[in-house]
């Protein structure tokens, strides 16, 4: 049972909150003065009149359950529901002068009246993934985005590909509002298996035969315990969800989280004034089976801090993890960011640096000049060579490795291609109701590993990017592509669907 398939559905219960009540297309206006001029005030996230420097108090979202161990069934904030064919044009009145002015929602939720020059935003939710239900604000300046970046790309200069060594610049980074789903999940999880507690260390054998051995005691393992996950946040771009493009470093994006999701606030267009956003992609259905591996993988992990006596690791033989409870909503979260296009012969790689806007977390890959790097390798391999041969060490075979270690730990440096958002230990989750069963079994001697064979207490499932939803995301959207507004096509669209199946 260590499949996601054990994971309870809850479609049947869906419950939509309406999140963007109230909200009206075409103009807001400052409480004080009544200008349309409005902008973020990024030292304290709150909206400023640009006329009459007022400030606005965030508002918060209302109607979704705060204490998540009460979730029933399926909560979906309405910026959250399945995305619909629909046309990214859209007419706004002007409350002001009532000329209609257009927006094109691919780009922007906002545009100036060209009569009276009011701003006019969109704030209500369209079902295009244009409009999401809260937004986190900006609160780093652009320019400790940029010292940062800077501090980080300077201290991978050594290897750095000379042409990016003299391209490089911050005057071209990025404020971007990325779209996310976040996720509370309300869950029963149920582990039983085996745990090894060491109870004794030594050697056997002499001189090159010496080999070390292990004394453990076995124990009957049991976890069971209910689990409140708040704020669990994916990716809702199909693009930045493929974490292993070879194009594009997504992963750089994507290890920079979490975010103090805690502090978002309702969405308004005046949030993503000079800014540029991405809106999402894809629909909870796309990502329901990420979500619910990476909520197990928080459970699995959770339940190690009551394991700490089993040293050498536990090993789960069954492990159920049943969502009582699950709620959405969608997000816009913000970053600096700041690319750079590497090309080698026919092959192009969109190199990332990434700053959070609200922890300041960064980090990047950096282009290598690969000449330089084998060279410096080859050199410390030969430094190796000569160590084995001249230092008097039991495994002076390891010197071999020098250069190949080298070359690794500088290649993950620069590229940093295993860096990752490490959900599993940073997002918040509260255990209650623990009931936990621990029985000796027996005493295990002599055993060759310093690890319990088998033991996959501190496994991860939900860090590979599933190609098949991937897969499945994009072939959907070229469908509908294709085929929307047209009955002879909606036909097509049927008997492909039908053959896939």
């Amino acid at each position: 049972m260590n499949d996601v398939k054990d994971v309870k559905s809850v479609e049947d219960d869906d419950k939509v909150v309406k999140t963007d009540v109230g909200e009206i297309n075409g103009q807001d206006k400052c409480p004080k003065c009544g200008s349309t001029d409005i902008s973020l005030n990024k030292n304290n996230g709150k909206l400023r009149c640009n006329f009459c420097r007022h400030e606005f108090e965030p508002e918060r979202v209302s109607g979704l359950e705060k204490d998540i161990s009460k979730l029933e069934g399926q909560v979906i904030a309405s910026g959250a529901q399945k995305i619909a064919s629909t046309d990214d044009i859209v007419t706004l009145k002007c409350t002001s002068c009532g000329a209609e002015v257009v927006i094109d929602t691919s780009s922007s939720t906002q545009a100036r009246c060209h009569w009276c020059r009011n701003t006019l935003s969109l704030n209500q939710q369209i079902p295009n993934g244009a409009v999401p239900d809260v937004v986190l604000p900006f609160s780093v300046k652009k320019e400790e985005a940029q010292a940062y970046i800077e501090k980080f790309v300077g201290k991978r200069k050594f290897f750095a590909h000379p042409k990016f060594r003299a391209e490089f610049t911050t005057e071209n980074i990025m404020g971007v509002y990325f779209p996310y789903m976040l996720v509370d999940i309300n869950a029963h999880a149920n582990f039983n298996g085996e745990g090894e507690h060491q109870t004794r260390s030594y050697y056997v054998g002499s001189d090159e035969h010496r080999e070390q051995r292990y004394d453990a005691d076995l124990y009957h393992v049991e976890r069971e315990f209910d689990i409140a996950i708040n704020g669990l946040s994916v990716e809702s771009s199909s693009d930045r969800l493929n974490n292993t493009s070879k194009e594009k470093t997504n992963n750089i994006i994507n290890s920079i989280m979490p975010f103090d999701t805690e502090n978002v606030v309702k969405y308004n267009a005046n949030y993503l004034r000079g800014f540029t956003s991405e809106k999402r992609d894809t629909s909870i259905d796309d990502i329901k089976e990420l979500v619910d591996t990476q909520g197990k993988d928080i459970a699995r992990f959770a339940a190690n801090d009551s394991l700490k006596k089993y040293d050498r690791g536990v090993k789960w033989n069954n492990e159920d993890f049943k969502i009582k409870g699950q709620q959405w909503q969608a997000a816009y979260l913000p970053v600096w960011l700041y690319s750079y296009q590497e090309v080698t012969g026919t092959k192009k790689l969109l190199h990332y640096v990434a700053v959070n806007a609200r922890t300041k977390e960064t980090m990047g890959s950096v282009p290598i000049h690969m000449p330089k790097l084998i060279i410096v390798s080859a050199f410390v391999e030969l430094l190796g060579i000569l160590a084995m041969l001249f230092v008097d060490f039991d495994y002076n075979w390891a010197f071999l490795l020098s250069g190949i270690i080298y070359f690794l730990i500088m290649y993950y440096r620069y590229r940093n291609s295993n860096a990752r958002h490490t959900y599993e230990k940073e997002t918040k989750r509260e255990i209650s109701n623990l009931r936990s069963v621990d029985t000796f079994i027996r005493a295990r001697h002599g055993l060759s590993n310093a690890w319990m064979d088998g033991a996959n207490n501190r496994r991860v499932e939900g860090t590979k990017v599933n190609y098949n939803i991937i897969k499945s995301i994009a072939s959907n959207n070229t469908i509908d592509n294709l085929t929307s507004g047209n009955v002879v096509a909606g036909i097509i669209k049927d008997k492909i669907k039908k053959k896939d199946g």
